[in-house]
């Protein structure tokens, strides 16, 4: 039996590398929107109302269901949310 090994865990979960990339790109946006939106401290029907989302919407962003957005959804989400994006672009390793 071979043992691979990873950097993260979206390149073992990911097909190509830039799958991988945007799972990660995702998964990093994600997780701001969920502090940022957790850090308000409003009900989830404002919440929602604020993002231009629905509360069922919301509910999926708060529990990590990443399959459900796309990198465009979140990158939008973001700003709804206040949140300056920056990019890095890096040669690969």
């Amino acid at each position: 039996m071979d043992v691979q090994t990873f950097d993260n865990v979206f390149d073992a979960l990911a097909d190509t590398p830039a799958e991988a990339a945007n799972m990660k790109a995702r998964a990093e946006l994600l997780s701001a929107l969920r502090a940022c939106v957790g850090a308000w401290g409003l009900p989830q029907e404002a919440a929602a109302a604020r993002l231009g989302i629905t509360r069922p919407r919301l509910n999926d962003l708060m529990r990590g269901k990443l399959a459900k957005f796309s990198l465009d959804s979140l990158v939008n989400l973001a700003s709804a949310a206040g949140l300056a994006l920056e990019i890095r672009i890096a040669n690969a390793a």
